[in-house]
């Protein structure tokens, strides 16, 4: 079967700098891939350029996820919720959906079982500044889910957020991947982060960057923070991350 993401001989110019080059990546339809690696190497980019915000150098990007007018391919979660204050949470939720051939009452629908999903069920009335950041967060993959888009690209969702929501919401993505069966690339500053969440962490180097080193995640699910397996992965790519700052990849 054909990856539903196929990235090849990538480079990606910005300003005069080349922020990727040489880039190849595979990923399999409801893969859930992590990528790390220190600030301005291109992680960011990398989402914008998978979801055509953005134009290649060189290279190919082939996306082989449905396109049709009652849904999106992809959607994009930030590490800003990005909600409009004005809009009570549902309205926020059927934002994302009012360009695709839906009426009203199916973005309705579509809003509401988003956010049964993530459970906010019932906080379908309440304003932004009514919830907290984990609740806007959870808002803001709702939204992302009621384009029904094959996959899902998300961009340090949870880095502002308590150690505590942060655990929760990793674990509440988990569940909604697993139930959903989407492709998630998910780009994470938090090698921990990474470790447990994903199938494959890929570490991202150097100027311009490249992928340093890919790791197949084999702890099995439901896993645990402090396995020693998993634990032990993190701390092997931290090495890979040092030595990709030592021979000048930033910080």
């Amino acid at each position: 079967m054909a990856p539903v993401i196929d990235i090849r001989g990538l480079a990606i110019v910005l300003g005069g700098n080349t922020i990727l080059e040489d880039f190849d990546l595979a990923v399999e339809k409801g893969e859930f891939v992590a990528v790390v690696g220190a600030s301005g190497v291109g992680k960011s980019t990398l989402l914008r350029i998978v979801a055509g915000l953005i134009p290649s150098a060189a290279g190919t990007v082939a996306v082989a996820a449905a396109a049709a007018p009652d849904r999106r391919p992809y959607a994009m979660v930030f590490q800003d919720a990005r909600l409009l204050p004005w809009r009570r949470v549902t309205r926020n939720v059927e934002f994302g959906a009012e360009g695709l051939s839906l009426d009203r009452k199916s973005r309705r629908a579509r809003a509401e079982a988003a956010l049964s999903l993530v459970g906010l069920g019932s906080h379908g009335l309440r304003y932004p500044h009514q919830l907290s950041g984990g609740q806007r967060q959870r808002v803001a993959i709702a939204r992302a889910l009621a384009v029904e888009p094959e996959i899902l690209l998300m961009d340090e969702p949870f880095g502002a957020l308590d150690a505590i929501t942060r655990a929760s919401l990793q674990d509440e993505l988990v569940r909604l991947w697993q139930e959903t069966g989407k492709t998630i690339i998910f780009v994470t500053h938090d090698i921990d982060e990474a470790v447990y969440l994903a199938d494959r962490v890929i570490l991202l180097g150097g100027k311009p960057g490249r992928i340093q080193s890919q790791h197949v995640v084999t702890a099995s699910r439901p896993r645990q923070r402090d396995h020693v397996e998993a634990q032990g992965l993190a701390a092997e790519i931290r090495d890979n991350l040092q030595n990709t700052v030592s021979d000048g990849g930033g910080i």
